[in-house]
């Protein structure tokens, strides 16, 4: 009898990177859709620039820098190329969306040696990137058609101006989208953030599909509702209600597409629990008083840095170690 010996794994599974990939690219496409819906012909062109522009970057540096072989056809660049336009209006230029690519792909992807290698949730890279270096632009937010005016704050950037100006919570709430218009996406604000709805049924394939576990959105919409819940019973009058919190801004796109990173987010299910809580907690803090209105990409990223603390803190125990005494 013949024994063949190999290396492990010796138990394969069908997924591979471009499977996942694809699946996370199915799951985007009701928040893309709506953005069609509502931005039109825009919303095409910024994502068709978006990922072209993070597909050619990536296949220029392998072809030209690295000099070895080329990925892009593993579904990882168009996915961040997606996720880079769904943080960004539909009204950016081509050329910042490029600069955008540049930093999402050259900085935050290949200069740590491409997939797999990546500290940072590349896309997120790109839009904090942009929006150090283009305030102006990236904070100027399109309207939904048949909505009056052109361009207009977001919700939440409406209330948190609002409160600075002494506004009562009831006016600017009155002013503000209301929750079926947060849920369905009427109202202005990045590509694919407007509508949690849309946003919510791509997550739920993902769970569905097993693209995605429940740890890190749990964690994070957990810690938010509590932080944010808390805060309204304190003073109603000051801080929002945790249930706008959670549908507006870029809560779902930022808890289902981004902190959810194989990546560059934590192995270990309890890491992973840590990991959310923790997004969701620095993004509250940001919210209400911070410079900006809105924190989740921020909070992603400053947990990103503690990953690899929190993979050592929480490493599972090794097989057949011995107890602890």
């Amino acid at each position: 009898m013949n024994l063949t010996i190999s290396g492990s794994p010796h138990v394969h599974g069908e997924d591979s990177t471009k499977n996942i990939m694809h699946g996370v690219v199915l799951a985007m496409m009701p928040a893309l859709l709506v953005s069609f819906y509502y931005f039109g012909l825009d919303a095409a062109r910024v994502t068709l620039v978006s990922v072209v522009a993070c597909l050619g970057v990536e296949w220029l540096i392998q072809k030209y820098l690295i000099k070895g072989e080329t990925t892009i056809h593993d579904g990882s660049a168009l996915v961040t190329g997606i996720l880079l336009a769904f943080n960004v209006p539909s009204n950016l230029s081509c050329g910042i969306i490029i600069i955008g690519a540049i930093a999402a792909i050259g900085i935050g992807k290949m200069s740590f040696g491409g997939l797999g290698k990546n500290p940072f949730n590349p896309a997120l890279v790109g839009r904090v990137f942009l929006l150090i270096s283009f305030p102006a632009q990236m904070t100027s937010w399109p309207v939904p058609a048949g909505v009056d005016g052109v361009t207009g704050a977001t919700a939440l950037g409406m209330i948190k101006e609002g409160l600075k100006n002494g506004e009562p919570m009831a006016d600017l709430m009155a002013k503000a989208p209301d929750y079926a218009q947060a849920l369905l996406g009427n109202m202005g604000g990045s590509l694919g953030e407007v509508s949690a709805l849309a946003l919510l049924l791509g997550a739920a394939y993902m769970l569905f599909k097993k693209i995605i576990t429940w740890e890190i959105p749990v964690a994070f919409l957990g810690a938010v509702l509590v932080f944010t819940g808390i805060l309204h019973l304190i003073d109603p009058n000051q801080y929002i209600h945790p249930g706008y919190h959670l549908l507006t801004g870029g809560m779902m796109l930022g808890v289902f597409f981004m902190a959810t990173d194989m990546v560059s987010s934590p192995m270990n299910r309890k890491a992973q629990l840590v990991f959310g809580a923790g997004c969701g907690i620095i993004t509250v803090i940001i919210r209400v008083w911070g410079a900006y209105p809105e924190g989740v990409s921020f909070a992603i990223l400053i947990m990103n840095a503690v990953t690899p603390l929190l993979n050592k803190a929480f490493k599972p125990k090794r097989f057949g170690a011995p107890a602890k005494s």
